[in-house]
């Protein structure tokens, strides 16, 4: 059947002729205009306004916690967020993955409730309970009514502080992160981030990308609750609480919440030592139609006063859709379809890292045009225009970013987590706008010079290996 704004395809009603005729005078007349009337010019963009970070509530708990209280927003809804310093990192070198096992066991109940319980607990204040397991850092989140908040509260604290770890669901939730362990390793992209990563951090925890199989099939309830009560205590904890609630009664519901709870064992992370050098790291994928690269070099952490022009200039590099990276391999070779540039973070270290999947027979070329892209803007001062652009774009998404109750979540927890002064939020347009052309050269001079960095390309080896040479000596890596 022909979509119902189609024309009838029978006999043309009385006096269509004339309708036509007016329709073509109609649009001769119209496209006339249009040849005869001048372009408009696009208006200006007017200065990307700073960003206000609304009033907030910081205070401690006597066991530790720490807590922020953030009004914000029109619509009666908060998001609620505790943060925990456990994640990846805290894993031991025998249990990549173990981190991730816990937060899937964390939401399948308490003491007092059933996993399904928590989860109709969380549905009755509007939203629902996630636990994220991130490298640094643990979270458990909810987003709730207004009127809720307090109760929200407490379900978090409840779970926090008196999860079950029920024995009969181990085994389920072990099967569901192999087969999860089992997609990742099929896939070129996670591939390639576990052989950079591990070649920039060795076997510190932030070198372990992906979880091993056989280690995962070993895990027990034991590993998990150990993992969990040597990290998790209110003194390696934060509570952040971002929308529209009454703040007494959310104070005094935080203090009966959490007041109770006890600190954590804890023991100090490893240090990392990032290393760079020229490095070409191949994993063969046989007869692979794209190769996955990654090329880049241990970089600074945001505590460094060359952190925000080293962000401004990761944008213009290949950071952002109008990078001179994907100008270049996208648009004018036409070798790959979405390139980024990416600064990878973590307390008192970081990486730059330019990704691409790219044609098979052009692997070689797409690393060479990535090169000189870099040491182009190695020599050469980016325009005036260029980079105002460019500084609008980093300005205008840090902006948008922080529009939301769960942005400005993310954004606090990012300040804390990596000790930043309390100025960092509100200060950051101002300093984005203040980085100049000689800045952006200056910084990749100084920290991303493609002699120091390190080349991973995941694809097929017939095929590349030898074109890979001119970029150092490959080496195979085991699968």
């Amino acid at each position: 059947m022909a979509p119902s704004h189609q024309p009838h395809r029978g006999r043309p009603a009385a006096g269509g002729r004339q309708v036509m005729s007016r329709t073509v005078l109609a649009v001769a007349l119209l496209a006339t205009g249009l040849a005869t009337a001048a372009p408009e010019a696009p208006p200006k963009a007017g200065p990307t306004p700073p960003f206000e970070l609304p009033s907030t509530t910081v205070f401690s708990l006597k066991n530790g916690l720490k807590v922020t209280l953030v009004p914000y927003g029109a619509v009666p809804k908060t998001d609620v967020s505790l943060a925990l310093r456990l994640g990846n990192a805290d894993e031991a070198a025998d249990q990549t993955g173990l981190a991730d096992l816990l937060g899937k066991l964390l939401l399948q109940g308490t003491t007092k409730k059933s996993a399904v319980q928590v989860a109709e607990a969380a549905a009755s204040l509007g939203g629902a309970l996630e636990a994220n397991v991130r490298v640094d850092e643990t979270s458990l989140d909810i987003e709730c009514l207004g009127d809720s908040t307090v109760d929200a509260i407490r379900l978090v604290a409840e779970v926090a502080r008196t999860p079950a770890f029920p024995t009969a669901e181990l085994a389920r939730l072990r099967g569901d992160l192999l087969r999860e362990v089992a997609i990742q390793r099929s896939q070129p992209q996670p591939l390639a981030e576990e052989v950079f990563f591990r070649a920039i951090y060795g076997n510190h925890p932030y070198g372990r990308v992906l979880p091993v199989a056989a280690e995962v099939e070993r895990f027990n309830l034991e590993q998990a609750k150990k993992l969990w009560t040597r990290f998790a205590g209110a003194d390696r904890a934060h509570l952040y609480v971002v929308g529209r609630f009454d703040p007494a009664a959310v104070r005094a519901a935080v203090e009966e919440a959490f007041g109770g709870w006890g600190k954590a064992k804890g023991v100090p992370r490893p240090k990392p030592a990032p290393k760079a050098g020229r490095r070409v790291l191949l994993l063969d994928r046989p007869d692979a139609l794209q190769s996955t690269v990654r090329l880049g070099l241990p970089a600074i952490p945001p505590t460094s006063p060359d952190y925000i022009p080293l962000v401004v200039t990761d944008a213009l590099l290949g950071g952002s859709f109008g990078s001179r990276i994907t100008a270049n391999i996208r648009e004018k070779h036409g070798y790959t379809y979405s390139p980024r540039s990416v600064i990878g973070l973590h307390p008192g270290v970081g990486t730059w890292a330019e990704a691409a999947d790219v044609t098979t027979k052009d692997t070689a070329a797409s690393v060479r045009e990535i090169v000189n892209e870099i040491e182009r803007l190695r020599k050469e001062p980016p325009g005036d225009q260029e980079l105002a652009g460019i500084r609008k774009y980093v300005a205008g998404t840090f902006v948008l970013r922080n529009s939301s109750r769960a942005g400005i979540v993310t954004q606090l927890r990012f300040v804390d987590l990596h000790g930043l002064p309390a100025d960092w939020l509100r200060t950051f347009v101002q300093r984005v706008e203040a980085v100049t052309p000689a800045d952006v050269t200056r910084i990749t001079r100084k920290y991303l010079d493609p002699q120091r960095m390190t080349l991973v390309v995941v694809g097929d080896r017939k095929v590349v290996e030898d074109s890979l040479k001119q970029f150092g000596p490959v080496k195979v890596e085991a699968p």
